[in-house]
């Protein structure tokens, strides 16, 4: 026996959670995942999204509305007639009547342990907070923001030195697990919910290009999370000149170290940097239009001496 089940989901993140469903034998009867957007070098190929990639792989049907505003957009919902729907970072406000639209209705795969990261980038506000821990939580959608009961905690570790882009693919592989274990709950009858507490709320807003650059005078600690929070997408960055002209250099990895100076100086010929408190040493960096480079590797092309500031 097997759920029938509407996947809906966007980036990368979902694609681990659709085939892991697919693998355990559940019908998939529609995949929802938003429309091709412009891409390529030139930005003129339109670019499918990669659940739509792996759906057309796994010969699944594919639908793109823009909303579901459309009322044949919710009656198409609808006629599938699934048990569920599994929704990873599909990317699109789901009304009611597609919340209600189901035998089971809609769950959720959140990258937090909710209530706290609730919104659009709990993965990058969790390791910029200096979150010790955080997981994949599956939770029963409402019409709030990330309101809904939860049914699956799988906790993951933020390690000391883990970038965004490092706990992006952890959580994406414990979510995909946690889902897969829901599903196998719901058929069974035996899917525990238990409300969201009312304390302990933080909202996950999306990141803002005007916070990327950093800030040296903070505490290290905060540098040092701020760069790894963001790394590899955006990027953190500072400016340096170049032929008389600024450029940007993202920071897309650091560590905490030993050392005390004027914020943003250069303790040492190893991009030990000193902060408002502390100091961070950066251990990769991109320049405009290049490659990230190990700390070792950025120095032998853009040599940096003891005592240079970073802006």
């Amino acid at each position: 026996m097997s759920l029938r089940i509407v996947f809906m989901g966007t980036p990368e993140f979902s694609v681990p959670t659709l085939r892991a469903l697919v693998d355990a034998g559940h019908t998939i009867l529609a995949v929802y995942t938003q429309p091709p957007r412009p891409g390529g070098r030139r930005g003129l190929d339109l670019q499918k999204s990669p659940v739509h990639q792996a759906a057309e792989l796994l010969g699944l049907p594919v639908f793109t509305p823009v909303n579901f505003k459309d009322p044949e957009e919710r009656e198409r919902f609808a006629a599938h007639k699934a048990d569920v729907a599994v929704v990873v970072a599909y990317g699109l406000l789901l009304p009611e009547a597609i919340l209600n639209g189901t035998r089971y209705g809609c769950y959720n795969g959140h990258a937090s342990l909710l209530p706290r990261w609730r919104g659009a980038a709990p993965i990058q506000r969790a390791i910029m907070a200096g979150d010790e821990k955080t997981g994949m939580m599956v939770m029963k959608m409402d019409k709030g923001l990330d309101t809904g009961a939860v049914a699956i905690t799988s906790e993951v570790a933020i390690g000391e030195n883990m970038t965004s882009g490092e706990l992006h693919d952890r959580l994406m592989l414990t979510g995909a697990r946690a889902m897969a274990e829901a599903m196998v709950k719901l058929e069974m009858d035996d899917l525990p919910l238990t409300p969201q507490p009312g304390e302990g709320v933080l909202y996950a807003s999306k990141i803002d290009k005007a916070e990327t650059r950093i800030d040296f005078s903070r505490d290290a600690a905060d540098v040092h999370n701020h760069i790894r929070g963001l790394a590899p997408f955006p990027g953190a960055w500072f400016e340096l000149e170049f032929g008389g002209k600024p450029e940007r250099v993202k920071v897309l990895g650091s560590e905490r170290a030993e050392g005390s100076g004027a914020a943003g100086e250069l303790l040492s010929d190893h991009l030990v940097v000193a902060c408002g408190t502390g100091a961070v040493r950066l251990t990769k960096l991109q320049k405009a239009g290049g490659k990230p480079l190990a700390a070792a590797d950025f120095l032998r092309g853009t040599p940096l001496a003891k005592g240079t500031r970073l802006a």
